[in-house]
C-alpha cells in the first residue's frame, strides 16, 4: 500500500490534498453511471468487494500503527470503503448518501490534518508523543480529541450520522452483508482512532528514575 508511505513522507498540506482530491474526483466520475442507467451485476459486485476489502483492511491495519499520520492514512482507506458503499447501490439514494459522506469526510480530513500540522510544529510525530499535549497545550488537545471522535464516528457526531446513512442505504438496496461488515469495522476503527484522544488526554509519560550521584 502506497498511501501510508506517501502520507508519512509528504508535507502535511500535500497529504491533505492527496487524501481528499482523488476520492472526490473518482467518486464524482463513477457517480455519473446511475444517472444514465443502472449498474450491471458484475460491476456492482466489484464495488461490493472493493468496499468490504477497504473497510476491513483500513480498520485492521490502523490497529498496528504507532505514528499519527500513518494511522490517519489507514483510517482514510477505511473511509473509502464506507463512501464506496453509496456507489455499490447504483441508485439515486446511494449517490445522495455518497455526496453527504464525501462532504463530511472532506471537512473532517481538513480539520484533522490542520491539527496534525500544528502538532508537527511541536514535534509530535508518534502517538506516544501526544501524552504531553494536554499539559503543554490543553486547548489543542481538546480540539484534537473532538476531531478524532468526529473522525472515528462517535455518536451523535457528523461522522456517525454519515455512516448510518450509508449503511441504511446499503440495506435499502439489498446489500445485507455490506452493512454489518461496515458496522464491525467501524467499531474496530473507533478503537484504533480512539487511541489518539485517549493518549493525548489521559496518558502521561512515566518518569525515569535515575540513580543518585555518588
Amino acid at each position: 500500500m502506497w498511501a501510508p508511505d506517501i502520507y508519512e513522507g509528504s508535507p502535511t498540506p500535500v497529504t491533505t490534498f492527496l487524501s481528499i482530491a482523488p476520492k472526490i474526483s473518482i467518486s464524482a466520475n463513477i457517480s455519473r453511471l446511475p444517472i444514465y442507467g443502472s449498474y450491471r451485476a458484475t460491476l456492482q459486485q466489484i464495488f461490493f468487494f472493493c468496499s468490504i476489502a477497504s473497510m476491513i483492511l483500513g480498520a485492521l491495519a490502523a490497529m498496528a500503527q504507532t505514528k499519527v499520520k500513518r494511522l490517519l492514512a489507514h483510517s482514510s482507506i477505511g473511509h473509502v470503503g464506507y463512501i464506496r458503499t453509496g456507489l455499490s447501490c447504483g441508485t439515486i439514494e446511494g449517490i445522495q448518501s455518497l455526496l453527504i459522506g464525501i462532504f463530511i469526510y472532506a471537512s473532517m480530513t481538513i480539520d484533522a490534518f490542520a491539527i496534525v500540522l500544528a502538532l508537527r510544529q511541536t514535534r509530535v510525530k508518534y502517538i506516544a508523543d501526544l501524552g504531553v499535549l494536554a499539559k503543554t497545550n490543553p486547548i489543542l488537545a481538546i480540539t484534537f480529541s473532538i476531531t478524532m471522535f468526529l473522525y472515528a464516528g462517535i455518536p451523535p457526531l457528523a461522522g456517525f450520522c454519515s455512516k448510518i446513512y450509508l449503511f441504511f442505504t446499503a440495506l435499502g438496496c439489498g446489500a445485507y452483508f455490506l452493512a454489518p461488515v461496515g458496522v464491525v469495522t467501524s467499531v474496530i476503527g473507533c478503537w484504533a482512532i480512539g487511541r489518539l484522544p485517549r493518549v493525548s488526554q489521559f496518558w502521561r509519560p512515566k518518569a525515569v528514575l535515575r540513580a543518585p550521584d555518588t
